[in-house]
């Protein structure tokens, strides 16, 4: 009796613990990018633009590619929740291309899981 009331106690315990662990709610994942101009002012309603590109030189489809317009602060904000997974190593490496009246700029972010990931582009 007292064997099938620990079997049944580990069994809880087991099921108990698997429960909390599992229950874990992911944290946002976002890239900010911020746009300035040569003089560093904020550029507001500029297109920004975040793509993967394949590193085996192979092609291949793109599995990110995501636009937007910066705000009146000058940040354009993506959020990648729905791509990473929880127990996933890192999120992506993408370019940044940014344009507004005939000006462009370029660079490359690091989207960090669970985190705020930022860059500023400057456009010129």
């Amino acid at each position: 009796m007292k064997t099938n009331k620990l079997i049944l106690l580990s069994f809880f315990a087991l099921f108990a613990f698997t429960a909390i662990v599992g229950c874990r709610k992911k944290g946002e994942t976002i890239a900010k990018i911020y746009v300035r101009d040569a003089a560093n002012q904020a550029v507001p309603g500029a297109q920004v633009v975040l793509y993967g590109q394949s590193s085996t030189g192979q092609a291949s489809s793109v599995t990110v590619y995501d636009t937007t317009l910066s705000n009146s602060a000058g940040e354009a904000i993506f959020n990648y929740d729905d791509v990473y997974q929880l127990g996933q190593a890192g999120v992506a490496v993408l370019n940044i291309d940014v344009v507004k009246d005939g000006k462009t700029g370029q660079g490359i972010i690091k989207v960090e899981e669970e985190t705020t990931s930022e860059e500023t582009v400057y456009i010129q």
